[in-house]
């Protein structure tokens, strides 16, 4: 074996090494979340930080800028591949110090602590003095990658959650969806208030009866339960591994459509995780593609198929013997009316899909003003209502349905919000290209049957890891990058056609 071979080789396992520390943070993370004791936060967050911190000592040892430098990989488009990616993985972390990535964890971990109890009682306050220190030190963060990166310190976050994509690519995009929302979603509205008023099921729906509802329909996607758990937690969630893969949600007795709807999104996800390629598993390119390519098969699974007609006339049946009551509840054109209501909300969470890129709109103007150091924290519940008044006419009564509304700043993720609707994006121009490649597509859905619909993902999208970039996984899969077009086509088709 040549002297480049070996330090491929090095390379591989030094990463196989760092891959298996990061599956044990994932699922110490999923622990915090679903099942940990509130008196074990402080023990997991040094866990977590030491974790991440040994990471970082293997990534920038000095053997593996030696590694890099003599390196080759063999003449096989995935081993290149594989190398390049490395050599950017080693790139950002190199120029992080390791105090940085510890303390930068830490703070992390303490702040999620307390958010989880401020929004639990709208109390802004009671996280500011946590989430400035995080955003203290995410700045500092931003600011070393983009002297590294020699990109901005926004597009350097940007870069850690889907590579090849910044702030001048999602403005334009962002900018023409808020003017296409300006004329659409009164015109939405306006189509929708002259249909006959939606049926509500009338429950208590049981908690377990939704729990076995849930299991069943992720198992229609594909989901194998002897790699994978569906749990409960705050915040609806896939973590884990790719052969141990924790999805979760949360239940409420008064409507089963929230926990319904999230597993079928957070299996989106895990059907990803599964489908990555086991022959590249803890090596760089063995990777999902980046969020935007993961929202996009959460999106594809919960927006794009669970609420088409097709399954939606599939699905009434199944919930009218697990619930029971008025039929008519349960009948598609009233599951139609239920699961794609367009509504002026305040929670990203629950919104539909009209409104949804609107709530990340504000999210992105909002962290990028954070990062840049346009807007202080003591400001942002004033800024987030003022946004919000500006996208959807409407501004928050409270700050639990404001700022405090989710996890992502006060667990340190800056710059992950601009893949929600790319993903949105991205899902609509698959199901186009689905639809073309599957002409029973919708026939199988009809009957439940995501089998089709998962075959082709598994071949366009998720064989292909990160290999490829997003756009050029795109152009593979689709014929094209990343068209707007495609996802307000498929709007105008579901929500402006009376």
């Amino acid at each position: 074996m040549s002297h480049a071979a070996d330090a491929y080789s090095r390379l591989k396992a030094r990463f196989a090494r760092i891959g298996a520390l990061g599956e044990a943070g994932a699922m110490l993370g999923w622990d915090a979340s679903a099942m940990m004791p509130e008196g074990g936060g402080a023990a997991r967050g040094e866990q977590l930080a030491t974790l991440a911190g040994l990471s970082h000592e293997l990534l920038v040892a000095p053997q593996v800028a030696d590694d890099l430098a003599a390196a080759a990989a063999p003449d096989d488009a995935w081993e290149q591949a594989n190398l390049a990616l490395m050599r950017r993985s080693w790139q950002r972390a190199a120029a992080l110090p390791g105090e940085l990535v510890e303390a930068t964890s830490r703070a992390n971990s303490a702040c999620e602590k307390v958010w989880r109890k401020a929004r639990a009682s709208s109390d802004f306050p009671l996280v500011r003095p946590l989430l400035e220190e995080v955003v203290r030190l995410q700045r500092e963060n931003a600011a070393a990658l983009s002297d590294a990166l020699g990109l901005s310190p926004y597009d350097a976050l940007m870069d850690g959650y889907q590579r090849g994509i910044g702030a001048a690519d999602v403005e334009p995009i962002f900018a023409a969806y808020e003017a296409f929302l300006r004329d659409a979603l009164p015109r939405a509205e306006a189509i929708q208030a002259r249909k006959p008023a939606a049926v509500m099921p009338q429950g208590p729906f049981a908690a377990e009866v939704q729990r076995a509802l849930c299991r069943r329909l992720s198992e229609r996607v594909g989901l194998d339960y002897s790699h994978a758990r569906l749990d409960e937690s705050l915040h609806p969630f896939c973590g884990g591994t790719p052969t141990d893969v924790r999805i979760t949600t949360r239940y409420d007795e008064s409507d089963f459509a929230s926990a319904m709807l999230g597993v079928l999104h957070e299996t989106g996800h895990a059907m990803y995780e599964r489908g990555l390629p086991e022959a590249w598993a803890r090596q760089p390119v063995g990777e999902a593609a980046g969020m935007a390519a993961h929202e996009s098969q959460s999106l594809i699974v919960e927006m794009q198929a669970s609420r088409s007609d097709a399954f939606l006339s599939w699905l009434g049946p199944e919930l009218s013997a697990c619930f029971g009551g008025d039929p008519a509840a349960y009948a598609p054109a009233n599951l139609s009316r239920l699961y794609r209501h367009v509504e002026r909300g305040f929670i990203r969470v629950d919104a539909d899909e009209l409104t949804y890129p609107a709530h990340v709109i504000l999210r992105f103007r909002l962290e990028r003003a954070l990062i840049g150091g346009d807007l202080a924290v003591a400001d942002l519940p004033g800024a987030w209502a003022e946004g919000l008044r500006g996208l959807l006419g409407i501004a928050p009564p409270d700050d639990a349905r404001g700022c405090l509304q989710d996890i992502h700043w006060h667990d340190g993720a800056f710059g992950y919000f601009p893949s929600y609707t790319l993903g949105a994006m991205a899902a609509a121009q698959l199901m186009a290209a689905a639809r073309a490649a599957l002409p029973g597509l919708d026939s199988a859905l009809g009957q439940g049957d995501f089998g089709p619909l998962m075959g082709w993902l598994r071949v366009s999208v998720h064989a292909r890891a990160s290999l490829l970039g997003f756009q050029e996984l795109m152009v593979a899969a689709t014929g094209k990058p990343l068209d707007p077009a495609a996802f307000t086509d498929h709007l105008r088709a579901r929500y402006l056609e009376a």
